[in-house]
Order: C-alpha cells, then sequence, then structure tokens
C-alpha cells in the first residue's frame, strides 16, 4: 500500500495532567516545543488545545493566537487543528478561536456518553459552529463517537454545511461511548467507503488501545492519530517521555505495513489544502 498515512499528534487534550505524566505540554511554550519534535518525527497535523495556568481546560482565543503563532514560526507547514470541544468551554466560547483562521478544527455533530457526563452537542451549536468554520476556510475534522455521528457527518457534507473536504475520525475507547471493537471499525470503513468514497478518515484510540487503533487505521489504509491526550504511557510500566516518542512509535508501525508517512506538503495536497504561504 503505497498511500501516505497522515499522523496527528494530540498534544495537551482537557484531561491529562503533569500529575498523570511529566511530559505533558501544557504551557503555550511547552506545546510548541512538543509540537516541534513530533513534527520532526513524523507529525504533519496538530490538534491542540490551550490550558489555564492551573492546567484545568481553557478557550481563551489569546492563548490559542500565541500558539498559532509559535506553531506557524517553528513548525511551518504543518497543519494546524484547534479543539471545539466541550470540556473547555461551553456554548458559543467553544468556538471562540474560530477566527484565527487555522487550518483546521475539530467539531463533534452529535451527542453521546462520556466516563461521568453526557457530552453534549446540540443541533444549533453543532450548525452555529459549522458555519464559523464556513465563515473561516477551517476545515473541521469530524470526531466521531458513534456511528450516527459518521452519518450526520457525509449528510450535513452533501447539504453544503461543512466546509472543505470531508475528513472523519472514529474515536473509540472512551468509556460509555464507542468501544475498542474490531467488527465496529470495519463497518466504520465499510459505511465510508461505501458512502463518502472521496472523504478521508483516520482513527484515535483511547489508552491503551492507542496503538491498536494505530495499527487497525494504518493496515486499513487511513489516517491515524496519536499523542499524550489519548494516552500517557508506552506500556502499563512506562510513561510516554514525549509526544515525539508516540509519533516515532506510530511511524515504525507504518514502516511494517510499508506505509509511507506522509510529508506536511503530502498531508495538504490528501486534504485539499493550500500550500502552506499560499
Amino acid at each position: 500500500m503505497t498511500k501516505p498515512c497522515i499522523i496527528c499528534v494530540a498534544i495537551t487534550g482537557s484531561l491529562p495532567t503533569k500529575a498523570n505524566n511529566p511530559a505533558v505540554p501544557v504551557t503555550v511554550e511547552e506545546q510548541i516545543e512538543s509540537t516541534h519534535e513530533a513534527f520532526e518525527a513524523g507529525a504533519s497535523i496538530v490538534h491542540a488545545h490551550v490550558r489555564n495556568d492551573d492546567q484545568t481546560p481553557s478557550s481563551d482565543p489569546e492563548k490559542f493566537a500565541r500558539l498559532k503563532e509559535g506553531l506557524e514560526k517553528h513548525c511551518p507547514g504543518m497543519i494546524i487543528q484547534f479543539s471545539t470541544g466541550g470540556r473547555s468551554g461551553a456554548g458559543q466560547a467553544r468556538g471562540g478561536m474560530l477566527p484565527l483562521a487555522p487550518d483546521m478544527a475539530s467539531l463533534s455533530v452529535g451527542s453521546n456518553n462520556f466516563p461521568t457526563r453526557v457530552y453534549e452537542n446540540p443541533p444549533d451549536l453543532v450548525n452555529w459552529l459549522a458555519s464559523e468554520m464556513r465563515q473561516y476556510n477551517v476545515t473541521p475534522e469530524i470526531e466521531a463517537f458513534d456511528l450516527s455521528h459518521i452519518l450526520q457527518a457525509i449528510r450535513m457534507h452533501g447539504e453544503g454545511l461543512l466546509p472543505g473536504k470531508l475528513y472523519v475520525q472514529f474515536v473509540m475507547g472512551v468509556k460509555n461511548a464507542m468501544p475498542v471493537d474490531r467488527d465496529v471499525f470495519d463497518f466504520y470503513v465499510k459505511t465510508m467507503r461505501d458512502r463518502a468514497p472521496h472523504a478521508e478518515w483516520c482513527a484515535a484510540g483511547i489508552g491503551p488501545n492507542q496503538i491498536v487503533v494505530n495499527e487497525w487505521s494504518i493496515a486499513a489504509g487511513g489516517h491515524t492519530r496519536t499523542g499524550l491526550e489519548d494516552n500517557v504511557r508506552l506500556d502499563r510500566d512506562t510513561l510516554a517521555p514525549s509526544n515525539a516518542a508516540l509519533v516515532r512509535r506510530t511511524v515504525e508501525l507504518c514502516d511494517r505495513y510499508e506505509r509511507p508517512v506522509a510529508t506536511w506538503r503530502q498531508a495538504r495536497e490528501i486534504l485539499q489544502f493550500s500550500p502552506a504561504g499560499d
């Protein structure tokens, strides 16, 4: 299989703290440095959250602006993807960074259960976030926690509600949401191929299932996500020393399945972005 595999690195997220793993980058400066290392290791997309000084999640546009400036300087060409996830804010505050016009932003198009609460994505908010992405030419990465989210994303894209090329990420392994199940994964892939053959898809696994889903995705011809947001360990007894270490592990899987790792230029071409700086 010769199709390049896009590796997304989810550097921080909303939950892991330095108490979980000292390598989790929480300040903007740490995030820039960690992303640069992951970029050099082979990641071509960075999925980014920002944090308050006490490590709690934030939707502060000023922090996102500083992060974007630093990433553009130190990781030229890398695709910058900001999170609009519900742990970082409520309502339209979740999209407060979209006027910064990152290349991409995450978008959940439906609600589901999380470990201790309902992850609420009501239709009005989903439609507003999508409209902001259209206005600022931000390509959404659909975070699909359920089959219905995949079908909803395909419908919305077909109706012109989602800008850019359709890019759907299967998120598997969140407690009370979709477990890591090979039959389900294979059905997700079939659904994308049958109903959205011109779209791209990727997959992310949570915790120890990260490497499992990485391997499934790479072997099946999709793209994949790694990083300390989803998993802070290399194995049960070993903390991951960096985001770059998790990226390098994913690169090794690409080599095993003879998948070339997408450069940032190839990733931009696959996702139909203009070259950086254009």
